[in-house]
């Protein structure tokens, strides 16, 4: 059974940077769209950048030009790059991708179980 596994997450000040992974906790065939979410106590989960097979980025506009989502297709990883931190950046943040764990099997959707985010001083 693969899983999908977030990490990098941390306790960081503000200013500071993080960036969190998100890849298959086994060996697949590859990883595709991929986004990230945050969700912090008390609020709905939101969409902070998304990464589509063909590599255009989008972003929630409270986190352009600070956050920058990227991947490495060898490595079937997918990357949140995370500058200039702000404590309202603290969250639980999730990966959600679409795998396909092999050739001739059809792509599935996986949610990892969040990387705890806290920006403070």
């Amino acid at each position: 059974q693969v899983q999908l596994v977030e990490s990098g997450g941390g306790l960081v000040q503000p200013g500071g940077s993080l960036r969190l992974s998100c890849g298959a906790s086994r060996m697949i065939f590859r990883i595709y769209a991929v986004g990230w979410y945050r969700q912090a106590p008390g609020k709905q989960r939101e969409l902070v950048a998304n990464i589509t097979s063909g590599d255009t980025a989008n972003y929630v506009d409270s986190v352009k030009g600070r956050f920058t989502i990227s991947r490495d297709n060898a490595k079937n990883t997918v990357y949140l790059q995370m500058n200039s931190l702000k404590p309202e950046d603290t969250a639980v943040y999730y990966c959600n991708a679409q795998l396909k764990l092999r050739l001739g099997v059809p792509t599935q959707t996986y949610w990892g179980q969040g990387t705890q985010v806290t920006v403070s001083s």
